[in-house]
């Protein structure tokens, strides 16, 4: 047997390796796509003065820590009049992250540079945002003014 027909073998067995995986890689990679999230069945909690809410948050890798954070007890606060905000302990991973075009009140999102959670009541465009997940019924509450403290849990 000469050495270049077993080199040969050798790559033929490469590349069906490689051949079999892609489908699972292209299967890992579903959920980054920032424009085309799916929902997820991971529901939270936030609780503040009154209020409760609750939302549903979409399959990335930011929503994923996000998730693996709580429970958290932090402070949400206005911000900018479309917006309250909460920050985290910690960043969020930014892995899949880009930019999305069918922004909404009601998204709940990361705000990559400052590292906090940015809850919109209104109409809104930023770079350097991920959505994590929408509020299930509306955002009523989040149009309440003042800063309070908020309690954050899976549900």
């Amino acid at each position: 047997m000469s050495s270049s027909s077993h080199l040969t073998r050798r790559k033929i067995l490469a590349g069906t390796l490689i051949s079999a995986a892609l489908p699972f890689a292209s299967f890992a990679q579903r959920g980054r796509d920032p424009d085309s999230q799916e929902p997820t069945d991971v529901r939270i909690g936030m609780s503040f003065g009154d209020y409760a809410m609750t939302a549903t948050l979409y399959d990335n890798p930011s929503a994923r820590d996000f998730a693996s954070m709580l429970p958290l007890s932090l402070k949400i606060e206005d911000y900018g009049g479309n917006e309250k905000i909460v920050y985290l302990p910690r960043k969020l991973t930014e892995d899949g992250s880009g930019p999305f075009g069918n922004e909404q009140p009601g998204d709940l999102c990361y705000f990559k540079p400052w590292g906090n959670l940015a809850l919109f009541y209104a109409d809104y465009k930023w770079d350097g945002l991920i959505r994590l997940g929408r509020f299930d019924d509306g955002f009523k509450p989040l149009l309440v003014r003042g800063e309070f403290p908020v309690r954050i849990e899976r549900n």
